[in-house]
């Protein structure tokens, strides 16, 4: 597949970088440090921040892959979008009100707070690896689509997305952050929704003849069963409980979500935050997911054959080649939208983690002036590395045993939700149990990963319950005292009060 990228769209693309580069800069305030720079300076409201939510959620692979999976398949994984009405009361009725009360600098404090300093380090280190694995995936992955649909040369694509990101993240923290990605929410979702309404007016019948091609071919529907008795088998149930619980956790225990809600010490506005960004991310899956729909109707009604071949690359492959030359420009400008929101986010996340979860532990009282400078020298050193390693991705065979190396960083995170939850949920769990039950979870978690069939959407829930069985047990086992019972730590403080 390959399409035709025009002068006016590398125009329209280039213009939007830049422009993006200025905004990041021009609204960092130059005296900016310390904590204004890692949780900003209180003058962000809570809409830019629940669209920064949103942004970082959605990669350039899922802006891709929703689309291509209801063009290729069915809706079948739509239904995990339904998870949000799991997750989001979650997050509002039992830990967002701790992490208020307790007026946390990252979400790893929690750890060390509830139960001890050890559990911070894991969590920490565990969530740097991990995002900065990520990051090079989060690059290199759509780099290779665009590049094969554009004719753009993989590296150009790369270090356009991982230097603008990383120039802006160093130099403006936080703010520069919320407020870039919220442009680029606003541009991914206008690019989508232009680019149905452009599908819809090219397809004779228009969304009538979509819903009845869909229907006639069976993309609304799946085989999937409603329940099934057996959990560790595929249900539509256990995918949209298994995927809430997944959803959760990031809301609940992974710094780059969790340092949004830092922004404010205001519950209402924490909670605002959580319902736009779970309206924004149910409509927007809803939005790609139909365009994946009416891309098959279109390709229908065409006298030609119907592409087939990778999901993420229909719809890029559509973008480029059906629409008009400067509209191209603006939908491909959304997927370097997404790809840099993302990757703001997971630059600023890992150097605050880095600067106030480790750093702060071997060099505790770093004045204001050190930990900014820590943190802006570990973002763009991150930036560098990642955009880096992206290209060998791009240039290599190893990109399956790296995908699966982060895979196994990732499962491990997980697995700190269910610390987490350990710690907001009982009084009685101390740092031993929470330790030792975190090392349980993630050996049952590993071998279930890679030496069962069981379907991935019950990972979560088996992590959950493990994590509670193990760290609670080995908490009563070793009967050592926990912080909870001296200090406001829970949800059940939360509840008194």
């Amino acid at each position: 597949m390959g399409g035709t990228f025009a002068v006016i769209d590398y125009v329209i693309l280039f213009a939007y970088l830049l422009f993006i580069l200025y905004v990041g800069i021009a609204v960092a305030k130059k005296e900016m440090q310390g904590k204004e720079f890692f949780k900003g300076d209180g003058s962000i409201p809570w809409w830019v921040t629940s669209v920064s939510l949103f942004a970082t959620l959605l990669s350039p692979i899922s802006f891709l892959s929703l689309a291509g999976n209801s063009y290729l398949g069915s809706w079948e994984l739509w239904f995990a979008q339904l998870g949000l009405f799991i997750a989001v009361p979650i997050a509002i009725y039992f830990f967002l009100p701790v992490y208020r009360k307790l007026n946390l600098d990252t979400a790893y404090e929690y750890l060390e707070r509830r139960f001890d300093v050890k559990m911070r380090m894991i969590g920490s280190v565990l969530f740097i690896v991990y995002q900065i694995g990520r990051m090079s995936i989060i690059m290199y992955l759509p780099a290779i689509a665009l590049s094969a649909v554009t004719g753009i040369n993989t590296v150009l694509i790369i270090l356009f997305m991982g230097v603008i990101a990383t120039i802006y993240s160093a130099f403006g923290g936080i703010k520069s952050v919320l407020w870039t990605d919220f442009i680029q929410g606003v541009v991914l979702i206008g690019g989508g929704i232009f680019a149905l309404i452009f599908l819809l007016f090219s397809i004779d019948g228009g969304m009538g003849e979509v819903f009845k091609t869909g229907t006639d071919n069976g993309k609304f529907f799946t085989d999937m069963p409603l329940f099934d008795p057996n959990f560790v088998n595929n249900s539509i149930l256990l995918l949209i409980f298994g995927a809430g619980l997944s959803t959760a956790f990031s809301y609940i225990s992974s710094q780059d979500m969790v340092q949004r809600y830092l922004t404010t010490n205001d519950t209402k506005e924490m909670n605002k935050m959580t319902y736009l960004n779970g309206f924004l991310s149910l409509g927007t899956a809803t939005l790609f997911f139909f365009i994946g729909t009416a891309l098959y109707t279109f390709y229908t009604q065409q006298s030609g054959a119907m592409p087939d071949g990778k999901g993420d690359l229909i719809f890029a492959n559509y973008i480029v080649s059906e629409l008009p030359a400067g509209i191209s420009g603006l939908l491909i400008a959304g997927l370097f939208a997404a790809g840099q929101s993302t990757l703001s986010t997971g630059l600023n996340s890992v150097a605050t983690s880095w600067t106030l979860d480790i750093q702060n532990v071997f060099k505790p009282g770093m004045s204001d002036e050190t930990s900014t400078k820590i943190a802006r020298v570990v973002s763009a050193l991150v930036g560098v590395f990642s955009i880096a390693f992206a290209i060998v991705l791009a240039y290599s065979d190893v990109s399956s045993a790296y995908e699966w190396f982060n895979g196994l960083m990732g499962l491990a995170l997980g697995i700190i939700g269910g610390t987490f939850t350990l710690g907001v949920m009982t009084k009685k769990a101390n740092a031993k149990g929470a330790l030792l039950g975190f090392v349980a979870t993630t050996v049952l978690a590993i071998y279930i990963s890679y030496f069962t069939d069981i379907t991935l959407w019950a990972y979560s829930i088996i992590n959950l319950v493990a994590s509670l069985i193990f760290g609670y047990g080995f908490s009563l086992l070793f009967k050592e005292k926990s912080k909870a019972e001296d200090g406001e730590m829970t949800y059940y403080d939360k509840a008194v009060n």
